[in-house]
């Protein structure tokens, strides 16, 4: 893995082998904790537990959902969200947020913020108001490896990530291209707003062209949105994109004195 492009204190990097049994959908995108603790029975802990109840309760019949957990003091105040990718089918995407909120529970025991990024879904919370905030910070890119000069796979490149930040003036946070064998999709949270979400994608998708233009896949993950491509199968959890994310299967998750620890780009283990 290559060096972070900056660093917080009081980093702490864990790593664990995940469940052979682990699907391509539930595979570790990208995860950090707050450094801050939160006090075993104290409100705070109370309405953590409540929000992973009702993120988990939703999924069974939403592919988006955000909440607010009310405390009696804005100290114990707590939000929250999960987003499944948008091409998952209801049941996989409440196995995929149930994963999620399993993994927060365990790796961001206590801290009073989290979020994980799996393959399929996203689920992230905090005692600060996120909801409904355009944040374009850049959070992980990955590159291949460069496929040399090949007039036709680069054109068919441009064409798929092009129709995808097209903008026809409707809202569609979740969008799939394919030209060939290059496929491509991005995706914005459902908490921003039509501008926002596609402001938030052209952003992604220029800096993806920008840092792995001519590789044979690319990954481009801001806070609020992700564009990626890819070679191979249409479907991003199936043999062509998925094999490559299962690289080494190990799981790293940050705790940083932040909400999420920025990677400058990551390599197979």
């Amino acid at each position: 893995m290559k060096a972070l492009s900056f660093f917080f204190p009081l980093i702490t990097i864990f790593c664990a082998l995940p469940s052979p049994s682990m699907s391509a959908t539930e595979s570790l995108v990208y995860g950090g904790c707050s450094q801050f603790k939160y006090s075993p029975g104290s409100a705070y802990e109370s309405g953590v537990n409540s929000l992973f109840t009702s993120i988990v309760n939703s999924a069974n019949s939403s592919p988006y959902s955000n909440f607010t957990m009310t405390g009696q003091t804005p100290e114990d105040t707590v939000c929250g969200l999960f987003q499944c990718r948008g091409d998952l089918n209801p049941s996989t995407c409440f196995s995929c947020v149930s994963q999620a909120v399993n993994q927060l529970g365990t790796f961001c025991m206590k801290s009073t913020g989290g979020a994980l990024q799996l393959e399929g879904c996203l689920v992230k919370y905090d005692n600060s108001t996120f909801l409904g905030v355009e944040d374009k910070t850049m959070l992980l890119k990955k590159c291949g490896p460069l496929v040399g000069y090949d007039a036709d796979l680069m054109t068919r490149g441009e064409a798929v990530l092009g129709y995808i930040s097209a903008d026809d003036g409707t809202y569609k946070p979740y969008r799939f291209s394919g030209s060939g064998n290059i496929q491509a999709e991005a995706q914005c949270v459902q908490d921003l707003d039509q501008g926002e979400c596609q402001d938030c994608m052209k952003d992604a998708i220029g800096q993806l062209k920008s840092y792995c233009g001519g590789a044979k896949w690319g990954d481009m993950y801001l806070a609020k949105c992700y564009a990626r491509f890819w070679e191979g199968s249409g479907d991003p959890s199936g043999s062509g994109y998925g094999k490559r994310l299962r690289r080494g299967q190990w799981l790293l998750l940050a705790h940083v004195s932040v909400f999420f620890l920025a990677v400058s780009s990551w390599q197979p283990l």
